[in-house]
């Protein structure tokens, strides 16, 4: 049986031509409360990120840094102008950044480009009193994957001269593969080159110095399997990290990110649970590892 999610994209698609679901809910998508900045992190044209700043931000508020997906091949951070609305009327300064792919790259140089944005923002985003405002990695899919191993392999954004314990506050796993060898479908074994396949592995860094981990994932996701988020829980707190699991019954692959969007947030709670678990980190200061 369809989803509620799919259910009604293709009925709207239906009235819509060649309408994707991602334009039909920012079609939806609230453009009050806010602006909408477009920064470049770096040189490139895939260098570049969408910054939602809300009309109203607490001094101490973090940063939401949104890694989006497309199994390392594709996106656009045009197209998750909902995921940005959706933090930014929770009163969080979202950056979206672009980052290049297959085949213009292979793993690890995606890494090094979310390990950029996150710098910019980093160094960009500042409290009142000028100190650098605490980060929140969120990530889809293959964004989730890119969000939870710059946590927890530490040296991307130490190479960026962003320490991971005093940049990140926490990292929130959206339907992520965090333990998926060994590759089977031929186009990600070219994404992964094979010598480069074990240092892919987020559930491989697991330890317990890291940032808090909000890991969420659908029941009805038949893309990745909802398998992996399982498996990290259990290897962070086997390490004794700290780790919260979300699950929701029913709810398939692209219906988990499209449930930050406001006409579809009665689908999953999946945005509360990500401002609640922010709101819990609220009045910590770096070092925010163990």
């Amino acid at each position: 049986m369809l989803s509620i999610f799919r259910s009604t994209a293709l009925v709207l698609m239906l009235c819509c031509g060649g309408c994707s679901a991602a334009d039909l809910v920012n079609a939806a998508t609230s453009r009050s409360g806010y602006e909408v900045q477009h920064q470049a992190y770096a040189p490139g044209p895939r260098h570049g990120l969408d910054l939602y700043v809300p009309d109203t931000v607490a001094p101490d508020a973090p940063v939401v840094v949104f890694i989006y997906g497309g199994g390392w091949v594709s996106g656009d951070k045009q197209t998750y102008l909902f995921a940005g609305q959706a933090f930014a009327s929770r009163g969080y300064i979202t950056a979206v950044p672009d980052y290049r792919v297959y085949p213009e790259v292979r793993f690890p140089d995606f890494m090094d480009d979310a390990a950029e944005a996150v710098a910019w923002v980093a160094q960009h985003e500042k409290t009142p009193d000028g100190k650098p405002r605490p980060i929140i990695l969120v990530g889809h899919s293959a964004g989730a994957q890119i969000a939870m191993l710059l946590a927890l392999d530490k040296h991307y954004l130490a190479r960026q001269e962003t320490p991971v314990c005093n940049t990140v506050m926490g990292v929130v796993g959206m339907a992520g593969p965090y333990d998926f060898l060994p590759l089977k479908q031929e186009r990600y074994k070219k994404v992964f080159p094979e010598k480069t396949r074990p240092a892919s592995q987020a559930i491989a860094f697991a330890s317990r110095d890291e940032p808090p981990v909000l890991l969420q994932a659908g029941t009805g996701d038949t893309t990745v399997d909802p398998g992996n988020s399982r498996r990290l829980a259990d290897r962070i707190r086997e390490k004794g990290g700290r780790v919260e699991l979300k699950e929701y019954k029913g709810v398939g692959h692209a219906e988990l990110v499209g449930t930050l969007a406001a006409p579809l947030r009665h689908v999953a709670p999946t945005l509360d649970d990500i401002d609640a678990f922010i709101k819990a980190q609220a009045g910590k200061s770096a070092p925010f590892c163990r």
